[in-house]
């Protein structure tokens, strides 16, 4: 018996001396350990306190060899008792001693393959190489995670030859605009011709109507057409320029009226009336004026003249308006002339004395045409020397135009 210690004790010396003799250096310690320097062998890493918070919610956190455990703080951990010897000194038998250990349970390390990582439930989750930078794609490529791994690909618009990419021509290779197709550095714009503007897809087109945009854009009518519009004038006028309307002077085309007849020309339209405006027993005197001589006992209670004249007004004229002047032809000495409407005003006109000689037709009603008025303009001529009294009337037709143009 004592034999068997004497060889224990050799061995266990034997041992000491190769360990004392011999350097062992350790650079790099597993998962859970960390090279001591001064003892020069690696040591248990305590995460229970080296790491913040280790376990979370309501567990309590044990460490133990290599790594460390989360348990619930109701958990009972149970001491196990391990047998170490003491030093052996020859001729001494040692004698065992009993020193309590916890012991832990053991659980090996989860490892997760390439591009995984643990996450706090002891779970493998995709690594985003993208998010974390930590792929090798060049500046002018663009990184996609994907499950384990990324890959580069070029950005939208160039298209990947080799280890580079170039711009793609897409108005070349897939004519992607209805009209117009401008190639820039990784894209392309899309133009529309005059007349059409872009839907909200940026490729296609629609046209535009003008005509909706403003009620001014013709002077009389907007037609709107495929990529443009046109200007439409009412009968009697022409189109002037692009949009406004111009009156046609019918009395200069041709024979409009009859041969007894004279054309007189209107805002959209003309009329034709007689050469011979007068009547018994009036005689004509000239073109548009008709007298009534003193020798003709039919004359005594007529006006002493009659002229007529001719004008014509655009519906809906801005009021009030001057619109025609009456004057005395002759202005004889000790006379004195007064002005009057007599007949064809329903308060559309009102007739303002400018001096002795004249006055001035005013329009205070606005006029809707088409529409004639033909209205009598009277002047009384006194002459308190010669003692006479005479009267001359003014027939005035004025033709409205069915239109503001």
């Amino acid at each position: 018996m004592l034999q068997w210690y004497l060889l224990v004790a050799m061995i266990f010396h034997s041992v000491s001396s190769q360990e004392v003799d011999e350097t062992i250096t350790y650079t790099q310690c597993t998962d859970g350990y960390q090279w001591d320097p001064e003892r020069q062998q690696c040591r248990d890493i305590d995460e229970c306190e080296t790491i913040p918070g280790a376990c979370k919610g309501e567990m309590k956190c044990i460490n133990h060899y290599g790594g460390y455990l989360c348990l619930p703080k109701t958990a009972v951990v149970f001491l196990n008792n391990v047998t170490t010897a003491s030093p052996l000194v020859p001729g001494h038998v040692p004698v065992p001693t009993r020193r309590s250990y916890p012991i832990l349970p053991r659980y090996p390390q989860r490892r997760c393959p390439h591009g995984f990582m643990l996450n706090e439930q002891n779970q493998c989750i995709d690594i985003d190489e993208c998010a974390l930078r930590t792929h090798n794609c060049d500046q002018e490529l663009t990184c996609i995670n994907t499950r384990g791994s990324f890959r580069c690909r070029c950005r939208p618009g160039y298209q990947r030859q080799g280890d580079q990419c170039f711009d793609i021509n897409e108005c070349e290779t897939s004519a992607p605009c209805d009209h117009q197709c401008f190639n820039i550095v990784g894209s392309f714009i899309c133009q529309c011709e005059q007349g059409y503007e872009l839907n909200t897809d940026k490729v296609t087109c629609r046209d535009v109507d003008e005509c909706a945009y403003s009620s001014y854009m013709c002077q009389y009518q907007c037609i709107n057409e495929p990529g443009r519009y046109s200007c439409l004038c009412p009968d009697g006028y022409k189109l002037l320029g692009s949009r406004m309307c111009q009156d046609i002077n019918e009395c200069e085309t041709g024979s409009v009226c009859e041969e007894q007849e004279k054309c007189w020309n209107y805002h959209g339209g003309y009329r034709c009336y007689p050469q011979n405006p007068c009547h018994e027993p009036y005689t004509q005197m000239s073109e548009n004026r008709c007298v009534c001589p003193a020798a003709n006992a039919a004359c005594q209670d007529q006006p002493y003249s009659y002229v007529y004249k001719y004008m014509n007004v655009r519906s809906d004229r801005s009021v009030p308006s001057d619109i025609f002047q009456i004057q005395a032809t002759s202005v004889y000495p000790n006379t004195f002339n007064t002005f009057q409407i007599t007949s064809g005003n329903e308060g559309e006109f009102y007739l303002r004395q400018t001096s002795n000689v004249s006055a001035m037709l005013v329009l205070v009603k606005p006029l809707t045409g088409p529409k004639e008025y033909i209205v009598d303009l009277e002047m009384s001529t006194v002459n308190a020397v010669m003692n006479y009294r005479t009267v001359s009337v003014l027939r005035l037709t004025i033709v409205v135009g069915p239109y503001s143009f």
